[in-house]
């Protein structure tokens, strides 16, 4: 399987849970290829949770729907912990615990098919803006 993470969208990544983790007093690390992106930590270091990351190339206001893989929410699942989901738009972030949002489940591909990579279907979620979900802007 290859990785199709570009250096912008490692530098996104990582603004966007910087901001997450600077609003909350959380600190975090980077995970392994194929595992989800973030373990995130409290101020005593103690695992508190797990983050994944989207990129979503548009601002806030336009952003809804957001999406994710079904296989990220299982992957954030196994981990049995918090699992929070952070959408990383242009203008800031989109996020919210998985547990607390509701979604619809559908097929889809890729809108822009990446150098390499097919345009595989697969299971998604997508959610609409609601009131578990948070904003906070750059």
């Amino acid at each position: 399987m290859k990785l199709f993470e570009t250096n912008n969208d490692i530098l996104r990544e990582e603004k966007a849970i910087k901001l997450f983790c600077n609003q909350y007093n959380l600190s975090y690390k980077k995970l392994e290829s194929f595992d989800v992106d973030f373990a995130l930590f409290n101020k005593e270091n103690k695992l508190i949770g797990y983050a994944e990351v989207k990129g979503r190339l548009k601002p806030i206001s336009k952003a809804f729907p957001v999406y994710i893989a079904i296989r990220k929410l299982l992957k954030l699942q196994d981990k049995k912990s918090e699992a929070i989901i952070i959408w990383a738009c242009n203008d800031g972030i989109i996020y919210a615990k998985a547990k607390n949002i509701k979604g619809i489940i559908e097929w889809r591909g890729r809108d822009i098919i990446r150098e390499g990579s097919s345009n595989d279907i697969e299971f998604m979620a997508n959610y609409e803006n609601q009131k578990e979900i948070k904003f906070i802007y750059y």
